[in-house]
């Protein structure tokens, strides 16, 4: 069968149709003897049966005296029995039963008379207390079947079982290639038009959980020849070859090529998003994969096409995510021709879990590191709605996300930085903070779905912060307003101001881009309520439609030059060396859901806040006052 890029296959069919043809190629692994003590987690090549019983010996299984059973028979309290010194031996736990005896009494029910003999007040059955030949493990047990995962248990199972070399599957071998002319080494920082090769140790821990063993190969420019030379080499060395990236179809896109030439392309492209552009093929015996080049699409094509590979080969299948049900907290909307994959932030609020999707770029790395869990989106569905019941795959233990502080709302570096205080207090808190803005807070805080909202919104006719916003909105919602910082708002430039901005006003001039808060954020309210107040409209401001979800987003754009200027808080234009020009002082408060004041981790937060240990810290960082 042949397949080419546009003719994606449906993830299912793709991955058992890859997997039945590396059977028909004979590819798999290889197997090794190797010592039961250097066995652990290995796979096993085949079925392993005791050589010995266990206990290869009758065996006292308390500290006690070996007695003839038989001559305890009818003894009570008030009609005890008395053995003679000679007639029974002082045993200790796992010592031998003497031969002919056939019991053990503890040694605290025996009572010692003086002249050497005992006193028993009950009767012993035979065998009493007595670990007898085989009791464990038989001779001829199977103690382990083929395929099978060696645990700690089963190590000393196979040694009691007088097992000392097993016969295991090798280890897979796999190696990464970084391909691409634009790619660096991670061991400098990349020039402009340089990208920093890190997916391969994405990839390399990645497949670590699975115990393979992972080389990286330099990186590869983009050249057919090339390419196809060094798969063709990898190839006869290794079971798994990934190669990363140049899977689509662009100029220098050359791995599917690479694979069809030197072997046999099984499959270039499936209706996953993201991750379409993956590819399947043989080469020499081995696994050939292609991956795309962004990190997040990748992660996908690793998790759902190259893990399937990987347990075909070990014959053993890895531990699956645990599964919960969570209540999606903003609508998702999906294209109907791919099965689609979108990462959540997790955390229990009054009961329930509350998934919040992570922004989807295919290139968005951070998304993978801050994600909780994965919501998959079936072929042939639009999307799903805020509210909707669903199912996620979890990515970290459930009981982190039951200790997860929520938090849903404006952002400011001082929520990271209390998270961090949190952290150190108490390493068993966690925050899931999401940047929504200041409205979307709000929006939260009435579904229930955090426990604390960050605000910062004026109300343009009182000139007043938050209190007109907390009374409109959250009227019928039992919450508490808690003060929190006070922050210079104002706008961003590069250093030594080069276009020599004053003022707001000068944000219409035809030479200055600038670049926004989206909307919903207490920052743009802030904008559009001095906007307003100079007579200012959005029409007159080159990027006024260019949205960033953060304060530090937006010094970047103009720390690299993308915007001529931006509006944040004075701690973010600190942080990126740039000159700051007031505006505006504002108040940046929290919104408390009053149901989970109790809650002790919101009880921590708030206790950080109005810390001196953080005032102090927050007061270094500039732009703020309590």
């Amino acid at each position: 069968m042949d397949y080419r890029y546009g003719k994606v296959m449906p993830l299912e069919e793709a991955v058992t149709g890859y997997v039945e043809f590396l059977k028909q190629e004979g590819v798999g692994v290889e197997t090794e003897v190797i010592p039961v003590s250097k066995a652990y987690r290995r796979i096993t090549a085949e079925a392993s049966y005791a050589l010995i019983p266990s206990p290869h010996y009758n065996c006292s299984a308390m500290d006690g005296i070996a007695i003839h059973s038989r001559e305890t028979f009818g003894a009570t309290s008030t009609t005890p029995v008395y053995l003679q010194k000679g007639s029974f031996e002082i045993v200790d736990t796992g010592d031998p039963i003497p031969d002919g005896y056939d019991a053990v009494v503890m040694i605290e029910d025996v009572v010692w008379q003086e002249d050497g003999s005992v006193r028993l007040d009950s009767s012993s059955a035979p065998w009493a207390h007595v670990r007898q030949v085989g009791e464990d493990i038989c001779q001829g047990d199977m103690i382990i079947p083929s395929y099978s995962r060696i645990s700690a248990s089963h190590l000393g199972s196979l040694i009691a079982g007088g097992i000392r070399e097993i016969k295991v599957l090798k280890k897979v071998k796999a190696v990464i290639l970084p391909t691409g002319d634009e790619i660096v080494s991670a061991d400098k920082l990349p020039a402009k038009g340089e990208i920093t090769e890190f997916n391969s140790v994405i990839f390399s821990a990645m497949l670590s959980d699975f115990d393979c063993e992972v080389d990286v190969e330099p990186i590869l420019k983009d050249n057919l020849q090339n390419l196809t030379d060094k798969v063709k080499e990898l190839a006869a060395k290794y079971d798994l070859v990934i190669v990363n990236a140049g899977s689509s179809a662009g100029r220098d896109d050359y791995s599917s090529r690479a694979v069809e030439t030197s072997g046999k392309l099984f499959a270039h492209g499936i209706a996953i998003r993201p991750g379409k552009p993956a590819i399947m093929g043989v080469v020499d015996k081995a696994a050939v994969m292609g991956l795309p080049g962004y990190p997040v699409s990748a992660a996908v094509v690793m998790e759902n096409c190259v893990f399937p590979v990987v347990e075909y080969l070990q014959h053993s299948f890895a531990a699956r995510p645990p599964k919960i049900e969570a209540v999606l907290g903003r609508r998702i909307v999906s294209e109907l021709k791919y099965q689609e994959y979108v990462r959540v932030k997790l955390g229990r609020i009054g009961g329930k879990f509350i998934a919040i999707p992570l922004p989807r770029g295919a290139g968005l790395i951070s998304s993978l590191s801050h994600a909780d869990g994965m919501l998959t989106l079936p072929l042939a569905n639009e999307g799903m709605e805020a509210g909707d019941v669903v199912e996620i795959d979890l990515y970290k233990p459930l009981h982190q996300l039951e200790n997860t502080l929520v938090i849903n709302g404006s952002h400011d570096p001082i929520i990271d930085v209390i998270g961090d205080f949190l952290r150190k207090k108490d390493y068993q808190a966690f925050i899931s903070s999401s940047h929504t803005g200041s409205m979307g807070g709000i929006t939260a805080i009435m579904k229930g779905e955090c426990m604390i909202a960050p605000i910062h919104l004026l109300d343009g006719a009182t000139g007043v912060y938050n209190v007109a916003a907390v009374n409109k909105y959250l009227s019928d919602c039992d919450v508490t307003l808690v003060k929190g910082v006070k922050r210079q708002q104002g706008l961003f430039i590069p250093k030594g101001n080069p276009k020599n901005l004053k003022d707001i006003n000068d944000l219409t001039r035809e030479d200055i881009t600038f670049v926004n808060r989206q909307k919903g954020a207490g920052t743009r309210v802030l904008l559009d309520y001095l906007m307003e107040k100079n007579g200012i409209t959005s029409e007159q401001i080159c990027g006024y439609d260019n949205e960033m979800y953060t304060h530090t987003a937006v010094a970047t754009q103009v720390a690299c030059g993308n915007a001529d200027c931006g509006l944040g808080v004075y701690s973010a234009a600190k942080l990126y060396d740039l000159d700051f020009i007031p505006l505006f002082s504002e108040e940046y408060d929290l919104v408390v859901r009053n149901d989970c004041m109790d809650n002790p981790l919101v009880k921590e937060f708030l206790e950080i806040l109005h810390s001196d240990e953080f005032k102090e810290f927050v007061t270094e960082m500039g732009g703020y006052t309590f």
